[in-house]
């Protein structure tokens, strides 16, 4: 069981108090001034490559009060990262702090990997996204924290919506569906490749949040047990609107997930998407397949869904957790809540990211490119906090389903159950 971490002062040049230094008990309190040391963070490249200043001024601040602790920092890939996680844990040497998908946490906290955190230490504890913070939580417990978030969004080119005649966003299913047959009645009809509305076949954060949109579910815990809940009356009306959105308006590859939108969107054959607010500028950037001469061609909106709210839109972020292995646990604590608390935070609405609370999220312009993002994500959805979740997403069930969908390979009700059986098999290990 995780050894719970020491309490840390409430102000930063407050006394940090030790236990029994090593080869003798009883030893004198150290200084936070006189600590010595190093404290090795893990995060992902997303820091790294959009806000290294973010991570300079947090450090430069904790050495302020822990001036002898030198902090180092290790970047990591989202493909690599969980493997070399896994291999420190299995060994001594761990890092201090490391950088989870929201996700991901679930398997490692109900195995113990992580210490326990105390939430009152922390900025805007009582109003992290229930999204981020549910996923930190097991027992009664926090094991991490709520780090920064992402929401998808609709967006459009202003240019071809012009040149039919409407200026502005839809605001409704209705309208939304009435814009997207103006641009395929004059686009389309030119260009057989030509999408009114780009939705590859294998995107599934898209279609699940249809099926959040239904009332549906991916997984249910009943019992003690987590179960595959697609093949709910509800969650196949919203399958089926999903897949009725991309019979209309859609014509590439069904086949695909959406991993090179901003590529595809680049060519200038797409007249409106659903994706993170970054693609909209990735689109017009060549180094990710975007065309530059569509700079200042797009904006974003809240997506409104077939239920007449919002379609509430998976919220991909990250946490930060402290393994347990750690020796270092009091002063981890201390990194990630400077690295977290409302400064940072500020710091992460200007490099257009969504903050961890809801309270800042009304720090977002609401004309902004993220504006539309940060009024949805107040209802925004994670995948299921089951301990064998992450089996589930490496075996492509939800992929697979809605390939299977989309092509026609399967009605939507029979390619459902036969997810849900998949997801049975897996979801609760541990």
């Amino acid at each position: 069981m995780a050894e719970r971490i020491s309490r840390l002062a409430a102000g930063l040049g407050a006394m940090v108090v030790l236990g029994a230094v090593a080869g003798c008990g009883g030893g004198k309190p150290v200084a936070a001034a006189d600590r010595t040391g190093e404290l090795t963070v893990w995060l992902t490249v997303d820091a790294q490559e959009s806000w290294p200043g973010l991570v300079a001024e947090v450090n430069d601040r904790f050495r302020k009060t822990y001036p002898k602790i030198k902090v180092t920092v290790q970047y990591q890939q989202w493909t690599t990262k969980n493997q070399k996680i896994d291999a420190a844990l299995a060994g001594r040497k761990v890092p201090d702090v490391v950088e989870m998908g929201n996700s991901e946490t679930t398997n490692y906290i109900v195995n113990g990997a992580f210490a326990p955190v105390d939430p009152a230490k922390f900025d805007h504890s009582a109003e992290w996204l229930p999204a981020l913070r549910d996923a930190c939580r097991d027992g009664g417990k926090t094991y991490c924290v709520p780090y920064y978030v992402g929401a998808r969004v609709g967006i459009y080119r202003t240019d071809l919506l012009a040149q039919v005649g409407v200026h502005r966003a839809p605001r409704s299913y209705t309208e939304l569906h009435a814009d997207l047959d103006k641009l395929k009645a004059k686009f389309g009809a030119a260009d057989k490749n030509f999408s009114a509305f780009y939705m590859p076949g294998r995107y599934w954060n898209a279609a699940m949040a249809f099926v959040k949109d239904a009332g549906g579910e991916i997984a249910v815990c009943k019992d003690g047990r987590w179960h595959g809940a697609l093949s709910s009356a509800r969650s196949v009306a919203g399958l089926t609107a999903w897949k009725d959105l991309l019979d209309a308006y859609y014509t590439g590859d069904r086949s695909k997930d959406n991993g090179d939108e901003p590529g595809v969107v680049g060519q200038g054959k797409v007249g409106m998407f659903y994706g993170n607010t970054w693609e909209a500028k990735a689109a017009t950037d060549s180094r990710s397949g975007g065309d530059p001469a569509l700079r200042g061609k797009f904006a974003t909106f809240a997506f409104p869904g077939p239920s007449g709210k919002l379609l509430p839109p998976f919220l991909g972020g990250s946490t930060l957790a402290i393994p347990v292995k750690s020796t270092r646990q009091d002063l981890a604590q201390d990194w990630i809540r400077l690295f977290t608390d409302r400064t940072s935070q500020r710091r992460l609405i200007a490099a257009d990211t969504l903050p961890n609370n809801t309270a800042q999220l009304r720090e977002v312009a609401a004309g902004g490119i993220n504006g539309p993002a940060a009024q949805a994500a107040e209802n925004g959805w994670v995948t299921p906090l089951a301990p064998g979740w992450g089996a589930v997403e490496k075996s492509n069930v939800l992929p697979e389903m809605l390939q299977d969908i989309a092509t026609g390979k399967r009605s939507v009700p029979d390619a459902a159950r036969a997810a849900d059986r998949r997801i049975d098999a897996v979801i609760n290990e541990r």
